[in-house]
Protein backbone atom coordinates (compact mmCIF):
# COMPACT_ATOMS: atom_id res chain seq x y z
CA UNK A 1 0.00 0.00 0.00
CA UNK A 2 1.31 3.47 0.91
CA UNK A 3 4.63 2.07 2.10
CA UNK A 4 5.46 0.26 -1.17
CA UNK A 5 7.75 1.72 -3.83
CA UNK A 6 6.79 2.39 -7.43
CA UNK A 7 9.13 1.27 -10.21
CA UNK A 8 10.09 4.44 -12.06
CA UNK A 9 11.30 4.82 -15.63
CA UNK A 10 13.05 7.95 -14.53
CA UNK A 11 15.67 6.85 -11.99
CA UNK A 12 15.83 10.33 -10.49
CA UNK A 13 12.13 10.45 -9.69
CA UNK A 14 11.68 10.54 -5.94
CA UNK A 15 10.22 7.49 -4.28
CA UNK A 16 6.60 7.67 -3.21
CA UNK A 17 7.45 6.28 0.19
CA UNK A 18 9.90 9.16 0.65
CA UNK A 19 7.31 11.75 -0.36
CA UNK A 20 4.82 10.19 2.04
CA UNK A 21 7.42 10.29 4.79
CA UNK A 22 6.77 8.19 7.88
CA UNK A 23 7.89 11.06 10.06
CA UNK A 24 5.58 13.59 8.44
CA UNK A 25 7.52 15.65 5.90
CA UNK A 26 5.54 18.82 6.41
CA UNK A 27 5.71 18.77 10.18
CA UNK A 28 9.50 18.32 10.07
CA UNK A 29 10.32 20.83 7.32
CA UNK A 30 8.01 23.53 8.61
CA UNK A 31 7.76 22.81 12.32
CA UNK A 32 8.68 26.34 13.38
CA UNK A 33 6.07 27.72 11.01
CA UNK A 34 3.41 25.39 12.39
CA UNK A 35 4.25 26.35 15.97
CA UNK A 36 3.97 29.99 14.98
CA UNK A 37 0.63 29.36 13.30
CA UNK A 38 -0.73 27.61 16.38
CA UNK A 39 0.47 30.40 18.62
CA UNK A 40 -1.08 32.96 16.27
CA UNK A 41 -4.50 31.34 16.31
CA UNK A 42 -4.34 31.11 20.08
CA UNK A 43 -3.94 34.89 20.17
CA UNK A 44 -6.84 35.28 17.74
CA UNK A 45 -9.07 32.97 19.75
CA UNK A 46 -8.34 34.62 23.05
CA UNK A 47 -8.67 38.08 21.51
CA UNK A 48 -12.08 37.20 20.07
CA UNK A 49 -13.32 36.04 23.44
CA UNK A 50 -12.05 39.20 25.10
CA UNK A 51 -13.74 41.46 22.58
CA UNK A 52 -17.07 39.70 22.93
CA UNK A 53 -17.10 39.25 26.67
CA UNK A 54 -14.88 42.21 27.69
CA UNK A 55 -13.49 40.03 30.46
CA UNK A 56 -12.79 36.32 30.40
CA UNK A 57 -15.28 34.03 32.02
CA UNK A 58 -13.76 31.99 34.86
CA UNK A 59 -13.74 28.75 32.88
CA UNK A 60 -12.19 30.43 29.88
CA UNK A 61 -9.46 31.84 32.12
CA UNK A 62 -8.81 28.36 33.50
CA UNK A 63 -8.61 26.88 30.01
CA UNK A 64 -6.25 29.62 28.82
CA UNK A 65 -3.98 29.10 31.79
CA UNK A 66 -3.88 25.35 31.24
CA UNK A 67 -3.07 25.77 27.56
CA UNK A 68 -0.22 28.12 28.44
CA UNK A 69 1.30 25.47 30.72
CA UNK A 70 1.06 22.74 28.09
CA UNK A 71 2.42 25.06 25.42
CA UNK A 72 5.73 25.23 27.30
CA UNK A 73 6.26 21.49 26.78
CA UNK A 74 4.90 21.71 23.24
CA UNK A 75 7.44 24.36 22.26
CA UNK A 76 10.18 22.20 23.77
CA UNK A 77 9.09 19.21 21.71
CA UNK A 78 8.16 17.21 24.80
CA UNK A 79 5.06 15.75 23.16
CA UNK A 80 4.24 13.31 25.95
CA UNK A 81 4.07 15.93 28.69
CA UNK A 82 2.36 18.47 26.45
CA UNK A 83 -0.30 15.87 25.72
CA UNK A 84 -0.75 14.16 29.09
CA UNK A 85 0.64 16.63 31.62
CA UNK A 86 3.45 16.40 34.13
CA UNK A 87 1.64 15.15 37.25
CA UNK A 88 2.24 18.56 38.77
CA UNK A 89 0.96 21.86 37.38
CA UNK A 90 0.23 20.88 33.79
CA UNK A 91 -2.78 18.71 32.92
CA UNK A 92 -1.97 18.46 29.21
CA UNK A 93 -3.89 19.08 26.00
CA UNK A 94 -5.85 15.84 26.13
CA UNK A 95 -7.45 16.75 29.44
CA UNK A 96 -7.93 20.37 28.37
CA UNK A 97 -9.83 19.22 25.27
CA UNK A 98 -11.97 16.93 27.42
CA UNK A 99 -12.66 19.33 30.28
CA UNK A 100 -13.11 22.53 28.28
CA UNK A 101 -14.63 21.12 25.11
CA UNK A 102 -17.45 23.70 25.04
CA UNK A 103 -14.93 26.54 24.95
CA UNK A 104 -12.85 27.65 22.00
CA UNK A 105 -9.70 26.87 23.96
CA UNK A 106 -10.87 23.28 24.21
CA UNK A 107 -11.17 23.07 20.43
CA UNK A 108 -7.71 24.57 20.07
CA UNK A 109 -6.43 21.89 22.44
CA UNK A 110 -7.60 19.25 19.93
CA UNK A 111 -5.22 20.72 17.36
CA UNK A 112 -2.34 20.67 19.81
CA UNK A 113 -3.24 17.13 20.87
CA UNK A 114 -3.44 16.00 17.25
CA UNK A 115 0.08 17.27 16.57
CA UNK A 116 1.41 15.62 19.73
CA UNK A 117 -0.20 12.27 18.92
CA UNK A 118 1.19 12.43 15.39
CA UNK A 119 4.69 13.07 16.67
CA UNK A 120 4.30 10.13 19.06
CA UNK A 121 3.27 7.85 16.19
CA UNK A 122 -0.28 7.39 17.46
CA UNK A 123 -1.93 8.22 14.17
CA UNK A 124 -5.46 7.07 14.96
CA UNK A 125 -5.58 9.37 18.00
CA UNK A 126 -4.00 12.16 15.97
CA UNK A 127 -6.70 11.86 13.33
CA UNK A 128 -9.47 11.72 15.93
CA UNK A 129 -8.33 15.01 17.46
CA UNK A 130 -7.62 16.77 14.16
CA UNK A 131 -11.12 15.94 12.94
CA UNK A 132 -12.53 17.80 15.94
CA UNK A 133 -10.65 20.99 15.10
CA UNK A 134 -11.77 23.69 12.69
CA UNK A 135 -10.91 27.33 12.22
CA UNK A 136 -11.42 30.07 9.68
CA UNK A 137 -7.74 30.95 9.68
CA UNK A 138 -6.22 30.60 6.19
CA UNK A 139 -3.06 28.99 7.55
CA UNK A 140 -4.16 26.93 10.49
CA UNK A 141 -7.10 25.06 8.99
CA UNK A 142 -5.21 23.94 5.85
CA UNK A 143 -2.24 22.90 7.98
CA UNK A 144 -4.51 20.82 10.21
CA UNK A 145 -6.14 19.18 7.18
CA UNK A 146 -2.78 18.35 5.67
CA UNK A 147 -1.56 16.76 8.88
CA UNK A 148 -4.84 14.82 9.03
CA UNK A 149 -4.04 13.51 5.56
CA UNK A 150 -0.58 12.49 6.72
CA UNK A 151 -2.12 10.58 9.62
CA UNK A 152 -4.48 8.74 7.28
CA UNK A 153 -1.54 7.79 5.04
CA UNK A 154 0.21 6.24 8.01
CA UNK A 155 -2.90 4.16 8.67
CA UNK A 156 -3.18 3.20 4.97
CA UNK A 157 -6.58 4.90 4.79
CA UNK A 158 -5.73 6.41 1.43
CA UNK A 159 -9.21 7.45 0.31
CA UNK A 160 -9.58 9.52 3.48
CA UNK A 161 -6.06 10.88 3.02
CA UNK A 162 -6.73 12.35 -0.43
CA UNK A 163 -9.93 13.99 0.84
CA UNK A 164 -7.96 15.68 3.61
CA UNK A 165 -5.19 16.75 1.23
CA UNK A 166 -7.78 18.05 -1.25
CA UNK A 167 -9.42 20.09 1.51
CA UNK A 168 -6.05 21.61 2.43
CA UNK A 169 -5.28 22.36 -1.22
CA UNK A 170 -8.60 24.14 -1.77
CA UNK A 171 -7.47 26.80 0.70
CA UNK A 172 -5.28 28.29 -2.01
CA UNK A 173 -2.59 28.94 0.58
CA UNK A 174 0.65 29.56 -1.31
CA UNK A 175 2.71 27.36 1.02
CA UNK A 176 0.38 24.58 2.03
CA UNK A 177 -1.70 24.13 -1.14
CA UNK A 178 1.13 22.95 -3.42
CA UNK A 179 2.42 20.58 -0.73
CA UNK A 180 -1.03 19.10 -0.29
CA UNK A 181 -1.57 18.81 -4.04
CA UNK A 182 1.67 16.87 -4.40
CA UNK A 183 0.80 14.55 -1.54
CA UNK A 184 -2.68 14.05 -2.96
CA UNK A 185 -1.20 13.27 -6.36
CA UNK A 186 1.17 10.69 -4.92
CA UNK A 187 -1.64 9.00 -3.04
CA UNK A 188 -3.78 8.97 -6.17
CA UNK A 189 -0.91 7.17 -7.90
CA UNK A 190 -0.96 4.60 -5.10
CA UNK A 191 -4.67 4.21 -5.77
CA UNK A 192 -3.93 3.77 -9.48
CA UNK A 193 -5.93 6.88 -10.34
CA UNK A 194 -3.57 8.53 -12.79
CA UNK A 195 -6.17 10.98 -14.03
CA UNK A 196 -6.69 12.49 -10.58
CA UNK A 197 -2.94 12.44 -9.92
CA UNK A 198 -2.26 14.21 -13.21
CA UNK A 199 -4.79 16.90 -12.33
CA UNK A 200 -3.06 17.55 -8.98
CA UNK A 201 0.39 17.82 -10.53
CA UNK A 202 -0.81 20.12 -13.32
CA UNK A 203 -2.42 22.40 -10.73
CA UNK A 204 0.95 22.76 -9.04
CA UNK A 205 2.61 23.66 -12.34
CA UNK A 206 -0.07 26.12 -13.40
CA UNK A 207 -1.15 27.69 -10.10
CA UNK A 208 2.03 27.56 -7.99
CA UNK A 209 4.93 27.85 -10.45
CA UNK A 210 7.30 29.41 -7.91
CA UNK A 211 6.70 26.79 -5.22
CA UNK A 212 9.31 24.23 -4.26
CA UNK A 213 6.97 21.48 -5.40
CA UNK A 214 6.84 22.95 -8.92
CA UNK A 215 10.57 22.65 -9.50
CA UNK A 216 10.47 18.99 -10.60
CA UNK A 217 6.76 18.66 -11.23
CA UNK A 218 7.12 17.81 -14.93
CA UNK A 219 8.51 14.41 -13.97
CA UNK A 220 5.41 13.69 -11.91
CA UNK A 221 3.13 14.94 -14.66
CA UNK A 222 4.83 12.54 -17.07
CA UNK A 223 4.48 9.69 -14.59
CA UNK A 224 0.73 10.28 -14.29
CA UNK A 225 0.04 10.28 -18.04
Amino acid sequence: MAKQNFKKEDEQLENVSEALSTTGQWIEDHQNLLLGIVAAIAVVVFGFIALNNYVFKPKAIEAGNEIAKAEVYFMQGDWEKALNGDDAECIGFEEIAHSYGSYQQGELAHLYAGICYYQLGQYDEAAANLRKFSADDVMVNPAANQLLGDAYVQMDELEKAVKAFDAAAKSGNELIAPMSLKKAGLVYLELDNKQAAHKCFVQIRDNYPTSQEAQDIEKFIALAQ
